[in-house]
């Protein structure tokens, strides 16, 4: 039975499909826009669309910019020799966040999945390697702990190591405030073998 109009129900059904959007969070979106001004709503419309028009992926690390090159890559405050390999933008704004890496990055827009059908050449691999040929000292894999980052983490230093270049991984492990009787075997295991001396 429908509860809504034809257009709230096309609204809420098309809002449902964006990530991480359930059913009660679209139907409380479209009810939000419904209420905005009609101004508020074309100018949101606008901005989505010219977002999508203008923004591509920067020409050397594959981040999404607006720019052919994004302001990392262009930046000459920034270490070029050093390249941290991310799966996705999120991931490199993650890290941006903190304030502390200067080095430049690389965006995968995936990881090696054999079971979801995403081999090496689905993922930008292939660009990595050509960035690999100018001056690089360091190559930082930042893949995510799963079991799809640990593959292409892996993929990753079989193609880099004959190269010569120093090829290094983030630790992982134990997250800050959190309790050992509530971590899993890998996670204490991963912090055992990554440990630091004090």
């Amino acid at each position: 039975m429908e509860y809504y109009s034809e257009h709230i129900s096309k609204l809420i059904e098309e809002l449902g499909h964006l990530p991480g959007i359930g059913s009660k969070s679209a139907q409380r979106l479209a009810f939000h826009m419904i209420n905005l001004p009609v101004e508020q709503v074309e100018h949101l419309t606008q901005t989505i669309m010219d977002a999508r028009r203008n923004v591509r992926y920067c020409k050397e690390c594959f981040t999404i910019t607006d720019r052919d090159v994004c302001p990392i890559c262009s930046s000459e405050k920034r270490d070029h020799r050093t390249i941290m390999v991310v799966e996705n933008p999120r991931d490199l704004a993650a890290y941006e966040k903190t304030g502390q890496y200067k080095g430049v990055y690389h965006v995968l827009h995936g990881a090696i999945s054999p079971m979801l059908g995403v081999g090496p050449n689905d993922i930008k691999l292939k660009e990595l390697l050509v960035r690999l040929q100018g001056d690089v000292d360091e190559v930082i894999v930042a893949t995510n702990s799963s079991l799809e980052g640990e593959a292409t983490a892996m993929y990753i230093s079989r193609l880099i190591k004959p190269t010569g270049i120093k090829i290094t991984r983030i630790a992982s492990g134990v997250p800050v405030g959190g309790d050992l009787e509530y971590i899993d075997e890998v996670t204490l295991l991963r912090a055992l073998e990554g440990r630091n001396e004090l």
